[in-house]
């Protein structure tokens, strides 16, 4: 062990601090391809007080902090590759408390995200954030990112359901923030703040989440339409009558994969150009009859090609495979990912300027389109052809984003709708942000973390 980490090893508990090579390597990296791991160690607390003291010893070394949760960011915000101590989030894992008046449950920030949501089922209430790696991602890091995925259109970012955070600043100071309040009208919200800040002013330690009460028949409708501009129409003609609580789209060839991979049967009979999964709360005769109407005047009027409904819970699980498969079934493939998003009413422009964009200069690649339209947000998936070095692959990419990010700026779009900027977006932070807004950003971590140790090099 290096001598720097000697007394960083009286703050743990036995076997909580890690340097071998396989978990430098485990730990140092999210999902993103990019970027070596290579920290100098792996530090795994325990509680609140082991991470304050931590943080501290990092400002008295001069050694900058990455934080890893779950690590299936992709963005590279959770990447340590220039010898950081990683702070893992693993063995603060404990539902604390549970209070069923307010439907609030405390909880440390290593919970992993399905654990939190089978918690509420076995309450009788409901944790709504969902995406597809909530097997493996964890709450703080969910928090840090303010997490969306595929049922925000009714319920909402992460940032709705946080009603309280314990947070350790960079200074190594700990917060109690808001503490689970409904109304608390005494100045700044510093709690949302943290939400959204990926680890750069300081470690989200524990959190006070809300519930709310679970949908009773969640129903899933799965549509093949021709034309992608459509997309915002059809999301109109529904919504006018039906509360969604998803609206998903995905490619023909994005469907062809999942099929392939996982030996699965089309599921709509027509095929189409692109699919639209909707999902909504079927818990009336009236409700359910709403829908089919819209999906009749759907056909009416040339938005859908075909559809098909769920008969049963089992039946939905199944449709939504087609959808929630696809990041799984591509990931061999290491595909170049931008998460981009505008707002919904200029889905259907945002998409024909930019698949434009993307079938000029990418002729020879081949892309995958999915995402979720009801909250505007699309992930352009461009796969790595064979032939090409992934080196060669993502230069290539890198020269077009300029491009795609001119078109979300005109629009008034977001570079980064849900894995945040980390590495990966930092040099296009400014389609997104202007100067002023970027230099009171700087301002707020300063005030957070003077010796800039709380993942350096990330977001700004």
């Amino acid at each position: 062990m290096q001598p720097s980490l000697d007394s960083l090893s009286n703050i743990l508990d036995a076997d909580c601090l890690l340097t071998d090579d396989d978990s430098l390597e485990q730990y140092g990296k999210d999902w993103t391809n990019q970027y070596p791991a290579k920290p100098m160690a792996i530090a795994l607390p325990k509680t609140t007080e082991q991470v304050a003291e931590i943080v501290k010893w990092a400002n008295d070394n001069n050694i900058a902090i990455v934080p890893s949760g779950g690590r299936t960011g992709l963005s590279g915000g959770a990447v340590a590759s220039n010898g950081e101590l990683v702070v893992a989030f693993d063995k603060m894992n404990k539902v604390l408390e549970f209070e069923k008046t307010t439907q609030q449950v405390k909880c440390q920030a290593g919970v992993i995200t399905e654990q939190l949501q089978q918690f509420a089922t076995d309450n009788e209430l409901y944790y709504p954030v969902d995406f597809a790696s909530s097997g493996s991602s964890q709450i703080g890091g969910n928090i840090a990112t303010n997490a969306g995925g595929i049922k925000v259109i009714r319920y909402g970012l992460t940032r709705d359901w946080v009603m309280g955070l314990t947070v350790v600043t960079g200074k190594g100071e700990i917060l109690e923030l808001n503490s689970g309040l409904i109304k608390n009208a005494t100045g700044y919200d510093l709690r949302h703040l943290f939400i959204g800040s990926e680890g750069t002013l300081g470690l989200i330690t524990e959190a006070t989440i809300k519930f709310t009460r679970p949908p009773t028949n969640l129903t899933v409708l799965l549509l093949s339409i021709e034309d992608m501009t459509k997309v915002t129409e059809l999301l109109n003609l529904f919504q006018k009558d039906v509360d969604l609580t998803a609206f998903e789209f995905f490619s023909e060839e994005a469907l062809q994969k999942v099929m392939a991979h996982h030996q699965l049967p089309r599921p709509v009979e027509t095929q189409g150009a692109f699919y639209c999964l909707l999902e909504f709360d079927a818990d009336s005769e009236e409700r359910l009859e709403k829908a089919l109407e819209s999906f009749e005047a759907g056909l009416e009027q040339e938005l859908i090609l075909d559809g098909v409904m769920s008969q049963s819970q089992q039946q939905a699980e199944e449709l939504w495979k087609y959808r929630e498969y696809i990041s799984e079934t591509i990931s061999a493939r290491k595909p170049y990912k931008n998460d981009i998003s505008v707002t919904p009413d200029k889905v259907s422009e945002f998409l024909a300027k930019v698949d434009n964009i993307v079938s000029e200069q990418y002729p020879d690649f081949e892309v995958i389109w999915f995402g979720h339209i009801g909250d505007g947000n699309l992930h352009l998936n461009i796969l790595a052809p064979e032939s090409m070095s992934y080196e060669d692959f993502t230069a290539a990419c890198e020269q077009v984003n300029p491009l795609i990010f001119n078109v979300l700026k005109n629009l008034g779009g977001s570079i980064s709708a849900e894995h945040g900027v980390g590495l990966l977006k930092k040099p296009y932070l400014n389609y997104s942000r202007s100067d002023a807004e970027i230099a009171y950003m700087k301002g707020i971590k300063a005030v957070f973390d003077p010796n800039n140790i709380m993942n350096p090099g990330k977001l700004i």
